[in-house]
C-alpha cells in the first residue's frame, strides 16, 4: 500500500501543540475529521477507542515514532494522519524515548487485510533510519509529502 494513498494530506500536522499523548491524538483526529475522513461527531468515540488501545500496550515502537491505530465500522477505507512534535512527547514507547512523529491509523473493521497492509507499509517505512531522520527534520506539510513520495518511490525490501 502506498503511503500517499493511506495518509490524508490535509491531515498532516507539522507542529503538534499538545504536550501529552492524548492531546496529540486528539489533534490528529481533528485533522482527519476536518479533512472529511470521518464525521466530526465521532471524534470522542475514536479518541476513547485509541486511548483504550494504548492502555493495552503502547504503539510507540521506538526511535521517536508511534503508530496509534483503531479498527472501526465508521470508515470505508484505511486513512491515516501524521503529526510531528519538535520537543517530543511521552508515548510510553518501548525504548522510553520521546516520540517526535505520530502516525494515527483508522481502519475499516471488516477489512483486516487492508489494516495489515497499511501497518506493514507504515512499519516498513518507519523502520528505515534515514526516513525517520528526515521526518524529524520536516517542518512543513510539503516536507512530509516529499518524504512520503520518496518512500513510495523507494519502498523497503520485504
Amino acid at each position: 500500500m502506498k503511503l500517499k494513498e493511506l495518509i490524508v494530506e490535509k491531515a498532516i500536522v507539522p507542529t503538534l501543540k499538545g504536550a501529552k499523548r492524548d492531546d496529540c491524538i486528539s489533534e490528529l483526529l481533528d485533522a482527519l475529521a476536518k479533512a472529511g475522513a470521518f464525521k466530526p461527531a465521532l471524534k470522542s468515540e475514536f479518541l476513547k477507542a485509541v486511548v483504550k488501545r494504548e492502555k493495552k500496550g503502547s504503539t510507540g515502537f521506538g526511535h521517536g515514532v508511534a503508530v496509534p491505530h483503531v479498527k472501526t465500522t465508521e470508515v470505508a477505507r484505511c486513512v491515516a494522519a501524521v503529526g510531528l512534535h519538535v520537543a517530543g512527547i511521552d508515548f510510553n514507547a518501548l525504548d522510553r524515548q520521546p516520540v517526535h512523529a505520530v502516525f494515527l491509523l483508522l481502519s475499516p473493521e471488516e477489512q483486516p487485510e487492508a489494516h495489515l497492509d497499511a501497518m506493514e507499509s507504515l512499519f516498513g517505512t518507519l523502520s528505515q533510519e534515514a526516513f525517520r531522520k528526515f521526518l524529524k527534520q520536516a517542518r512543513t506539510v510539503a516536507d512530509v509529502v516529499t518524504l512520503l513520495e520518496e518512500a513510495d518511490a523507494n519502498p523497503p525490501a520485504r
